[in-house]
């Protein structure tokens, strides 16, 4: 059954106008008056509904059951990741939020690649944004993921309203999994450098603020790669994935 994020009030009984870009779709895939569809709202659950009217340029459909359903990870993650270059953050944003991420914090680090104007991050956000609510769609989750703000990470590391950061880097001398075998699941901020890695200046400083630094194993992952990789560590470990 196709689903779609409708970010509105929705409740049962109710007939409901879709979003434009949720009609669009539902003319590309062909679906017509009586078709069955899901909606969620992002506030959790998500509702079973029939279109009840297909028009060039409005849709409506009527919400005939509710789930409360949630596809959530029992502990909340982030990922602070820093910005890599063309276009590894889709990519990277994509599959976060098929694997449960709570929120996705860009950072812009000393080796970024990437350096964005206030005008190209707003439109990036707003990119990535779309990117959570198609990967939600696609996943099952009934909540979108919490995107923040640009920020540069001397600034973002100083913040002290966090969860419990983690550090990955090669320099560790105790690894992810090996930590969290021994701990209970909880929230943490997984934070992960560009292609060249953070800084050792970098390093300091958040280790500094409170940071705990840990290593992937002996091998050096890609950026892509690493922050999905403890995603699903911690996923087999604590369960949720």
């Amino acid at each position: 059954m196709p689903r779609f994020f409708c970010p509105q009030p929705l409740a049962l009984g109710l007939t409901v106008t879709l979003p434009e870009a949720v009609a669009h779709h539902v003319h590309v895939v062909r679906l017509a008056p009586g078709d069955a569809i899901t909606l969620f709202n992002g506030d959790g659950g998500e509702y079973t509904a029939v279109l009840s009217s297909v028009e060039k340029k409005r849709v409506s459909a009527e919400l005939k059951a509710h789930s409360a359903r949630d596809a959530e990870l029992p502990y909340a993650l982030t990922l602070a990741q820093a910005l890599p270059e063309a276009s590894k953050m889709d990519w990277i944003v994509e599959k976060a939020v098929e694997l449960g991420v709570a929120a996705i914090q860009p950072l812009a680090a000393r080796r970024c690649v990437v350096r964005l104007s206030a005008e190209r991050a707003e439109k990036k956000l707003a990119h990535w944004q779309g990117i959570i609510v198609s990967a939600s769609e696609q996943s099952g989750r009934n909540r979108l993921a919490q995107l923040g703000q640009l920020d540069d990470f001397s600034n973002w590391i100083r913040q002290q309203d966090m969860h419990r950061r983690i550090l990955l880097t090669p320099r560790a001398e105790q690894s992810l999994t090996g930590w969290a075998r021994h701990q209970p699941p909880q929230a943490l901020t997984l934070m992960i450098g560009p292609e060249g890695g953070y800084t050792e200046e970098e390093e300091d400083l958040a280790i500094a603020h409170g940071a705990l630094a840990l290593s992937m194993g002996p091998r050096i992952l890609r950026t892509e790669t690493a922050g999905l990789a403890a995603v699903a560590a911690l996923g087999a470990l604590w369960g949720g994935i």
